[in-house]
């Protein structure tokens, strides 16, 4: 299937429309220093564990590996099947913009609840957009949606639960808006942007060595 935005891309967008740019025509230049790696491994720990919590699942992303483009046709099988069905990583393309949902899970009765999983002691501003883009693909894929989850840390590795499926259904309208505004800014020149706030809030810019002039990438700061 075709798409054009991802959610993180989506949400890159709405920090700094030129890093939006960058991570879909320049991602070479992108620099992620040891301890954003760090915070992401430990954060994949954390999923792990959650998702442990859902057995029997099937794993989108083991079966088909980077064939992305393939997640949402056979995410749909799946969900098609009787009785109860757990995924991992599950694929879903609504108006050129994928989201992979952490877990999915339809009960017997075809309900499906969807699952974002955060290594946060909080449920931050940016993972209610993060929810919402999720929500704004995803709702138009599937018919029986009953509930849209964030599941965070309590501190000790054990999970929290924060329903947004309401809050989600009322960004829908600007969710929408949003999307077209990106995906003009990808039909045209990279945008220009000057060194600020955005750089560093919600998540530090992976391009701001390149906006400041320094455009070496990771393999090559790896050969010194």
């Amino acid at each position: 299937m075709i798409y054009r935005l991802t959610k993180s891309k989506f949400i890159r967008g709405l920090q700094c429309e030129k890093a939006l740019y960058l991570d879909v025509y320049k991602p070479q230049l992108a620099y992620y220093p040891p301890e954003t790696l760090e915070r992401f491994r430990k954060g994949r720990d954390f999923e792990a564990k959650v998702k442990s919590l859902f057995p029997n699942a099937v794993d989108v992303s083991r079966q088909l590996g980077r064939q992305i483009g393939k997640y949402p046709e056979l995410t749909a099988t799946l969900l098609a099947q009787s009785g109860e069905v757990n995924l991992y990583e599950a694929g879903f393309v609504h108006n050129e913009v994928l989201v992979l949902a952490d877990v999915v899970h339809k009960d017997a009765d075809g309900n499906i609840a969807v699952y974002e999983i955060k290594n946060s002691l909080s449920v931050k501003d940016v993972f209610r957009r993060d929810v919402n883009i999720q929500h704004y693909v995803i709702s138009h894929c599937i018919e029986k949606l009953s509930s849209f989850s964030i599941i965070y840390n309590d501190g000790n590795d054990e999970p929290l639960y924060e329903e947004l499926l309401d809050d989600a259904r009322e960004a829908e309208p600007l969710i929408a808006k949003q999307v077209e505004r990106m995906k003009e800014v990808l039909q045209g020149m990279e945008p220009s942007a000057e060194p600020g706030e955005q750089c560093s809030a919600p998540y530090e810019c992976p391009y701001l060595r390149y906006c400041n002039g320094k455009v070496a990438t990771q393999l090559e700061l790896a050969e010194f």
